[in-house]
């Protein structure tokens, strides 16, 4: 680790410790709207946490702020019990100069199975017709045929649009790979930006070494941004090392929410790069004043301030991004079971090698996640297989990178549902339908109900009119671990979203 750290700085600095950079201009995306409260606060940000203090963020000078991505629309509904919609049309009147981001995931946005491409093609129109005009996706398998209809419809009504690679360290996961998806994303969709997305907090300066630089050769004048959490430490200096290769815009967080599962301290990356000679042209004392806001959050309501993560390289093999990591621990925990949450966290790494590497992020991070429990709570490996693992192998989100281990893929044939045919379907055009049985309702309600199965847009629109406010914690996974630990019911069943998993004893 500390020759890792020496080849950094000594890049970084040439003869006597100066800087050897001229003075180009690095910008920022603050996160802090949406991926650090998503990694700290379990997506627990209100609206009107957001709205207290989103005149000051408008006048900071951040390149773009991330506001919203699916888990942001899902928590909204499902939890918080407010309309997101609201909260995006709110903030583009309180920030009006401010650019917000909208991330779209795949084809299957806040859902876990893919949807229709009328509901795809809706939720692009009302991300823009709601106020944004920075739209981007990612696809968990890096697979560009997911996400090139919704960036082409993005670009085409006008929106800056960006491709994600979604990064994660495997065999199958090289720089080769990387480059190849950057190419298809702008040969396909035109995008106008690259973004280099590390989930997982994986990348190590000796990574970012020949990855950027091969990204870089083949992505022309367009920028390349970075996002990454500070899962295992490393991140700061991997934001630092990526900037010397040509890296152009970095995703930062404003500190109490920065650090631990979230990116890194906005205050103290603006003060490095000024110290290597970039220019970043963010106003510090402002960004001081948000810090100070969220302090007092975070006093007032007990929710839990980032610090810097120790380093453990057993993150390397389990590989899951920061939010899912401290939900699991807790929720174990809850449900008696913190002993074994080492003896899990190692299962998840031998499913995701058996599984062909999938990426440790949303819907995947989740399937993994779930079979592992199964497999060591009922002591028999992949004898009960949910949907979603089944359709995974035949190919339903996508094309895989690698070959599924051989037992493990009769297995999940043989357990999975008989009623999951073995080649993929496509799904059903839904507008229509939704609009003839809802036909009070608005676009934005109709695809919330795309998104969101039963009576829940209905428990978000209830408590809206009774001017309640949602639950903060919902412990789904915790009832459903207890059951599979010892309950003496006849059917175990998790329920999130649209993803349910059920066992019968």
């Amino acid at each position: 680790m500390k020759n890792e750290i020496h080849k950094s700085i000594a890049s970084i600095f040439g003869e006597g410790g100066r800087p050897k950079n001229s003075q180009r201009e690095i910008k920022i995306i603050d996160t802090t709207f949406r991926d650090a409260h998503q990694s700290l606060w379990a997506t627990r940000m209100r609206t009107e946490h957001m709205l207290g203090i989103a005149e000051t963020m408008n006048s900071i000078g951040f390149h773009h702020i991330d506001m919203m991505a699916p888990i942001q629309f899902d928590v909204s509904v499902r939890y918080l019990k407010e309309d997101p919609w609201e909260r995006v049309r709110e903030l583009h009147k309180a920030a009006p100069e401010t650019n917000f981001r909208a991330l779209i995931r795949s084809k299957n946005i806040a859902a876990f199975d893919f949807l229709s491409d009328d509901v795809i093609d809706g939720w692009v129109d009302q991300l823009y017709d709601n106020g944004f005009r920075v739209i981007g996706a990612f696809d968990g398998l890096n697979d560009v045929s997911n996400i090139v209809r919704c960036l082409k419809r993005a670009k085409k009504l006008g929106a800056y649009t960006f491709g994600a690679l979604s990064f994660c360290e495997s065999p199958v996961h090289t720089d080769e790979l990387f480059v190849k998806t950057a190419i298809e994303l702008i040969d396909k969709a035109d995008v106008d930006a690259i973004m280099l997305k590390d989930a997982g907090g994986l990348l190590t300066p000796e990574r970012i070494r020949t990855l950027v630089p091969a990204i870089k050769e083949v992505i022309g004048d367009r920028p390349l941004d970075l996002h990454s959490h500070c899962l295992t430490s490393l991140c700061p200096l991997v934001y630092l090392e990526a900037v010397e290769l040509g890296c152009d815009i970095l995703h930062t967080s404003i500190a109490p929410l920065a650090n631990g599962a979230a990116q890194p301290v906005t205050q103290t990356i603006v003060k490095s790069l000024r110290e290597l000679g970039y220019v970043v042209k963010v106003a510090d004392k402002k960004i001081d004043e948000v810090s100070e806001y969220f302090k007092n959050i975070c006093e007032i309501e007990g929710k839990p301030e980032g610090k810097p993560a120790e380093y453990n390289p057993l993150h390397y093999k389990h590989q899951l991004p920061g939010g899912m990591l401290s939900n699991f621990h807790a929720q174990l925990e809850t449900a008696g079971l913190g002993d074994r949450y080492e003896e899990l966290l190692e299962e998840i790494a031998t499913v995701r090698k058996e599984l062909a590497w999938p990426i440790m992020i949303t819907p995947f991070a989740q399937f993994v996640g779930t079979q592992a429990v199964m497999n060591v709570i009922s002591g028999e490996r992949y004898g009960t297989v949910p949907n979603e693992i089944k359709k995974y192998v035949l190919g339903y989100y996508g094309r895989l990178l690698g070959p599924v281990d051989s037992e493990v893929y009769k297995k999940i044939i043989e357990n999975g549902s008989s009623e999951i045919s073995e080649k993929p379907t496509s799904p059903k055009p839904m507008m229509k339908d939704l609009a003839a049985q809802y036909p009070n309702a608005t676009k934005d309600e109709l695809l919330l109900r795309a998104m969101f199965a039963g009576n829940q847009v209905d428990g978000m629109k209830e408590a809206i009119a009774n001017g309640e406010s949602g639950d903060e914690y919902n412990g789904e996974l915790v009832s459903f671990i207890k059951g599979l630990a010892g309950g003496d019911d006849k059917q175990v069943s998790l329920s999130t979203g649209n993803f349910k998993v059920s066992i019968s004893r």
